[in-house]
């Protein structure tokens, strides 16, 4: 059962994307901010990380840049879920090293596509 780490500012947010990991199998864990993020995605080594952008503090577009470059957790892929809609903003999200980028609300269809998908080639 694959560990999820859900990095998301919002409580709604979080339990609602906790719920949709839950109910497909997925083991959950979250974290309110960036930097917390970061440390929790050391401590726990999730198999994915679901990263928000807007968050105090440290933001998602940061938040992954570190964790794709820290050979600590380098192979922990990253999807950004974010209200951010523009093609700007999915560009560098990816860029960050993100291997998907997704706009909320995101559909339960929707995201366990992308989190199989990348689970698949990680």
């Amino acid at each position: 059962m694959a560990l999820i780490l859900i990095v998301d500012d919002s409580p709604t947010e979080a339990h609602v994307l906790k719920g949709m990991l839950e109910k497909n199998g997925f083991e959950t864990a979250t974290a309110e901010n960036g930097s917390e993020g970061i440390e929790r995605a050391r401590e726990i080594k999730p198999d994915l990380i679901l990263m928000d952008v807007v968050m105090p503090g440290l933001n998602g577009f940061q938040a992954t840049r570190q964790l794709t470059r820290d050979s600590e957790t380098s192979d922990i892929p990253v999807i950004i879920v974010t209200t951010k809609d523009q093609e700007t903003d999915r560009v560098w999200g990816l860029r960050q090293g993100a291997k998907d980028f997704l706009t909320k609300p995101v559909s339960e269809k929707n995201l366990m596509g992308k989190i199989n998908a990348v689970l698949a080639t990680a």
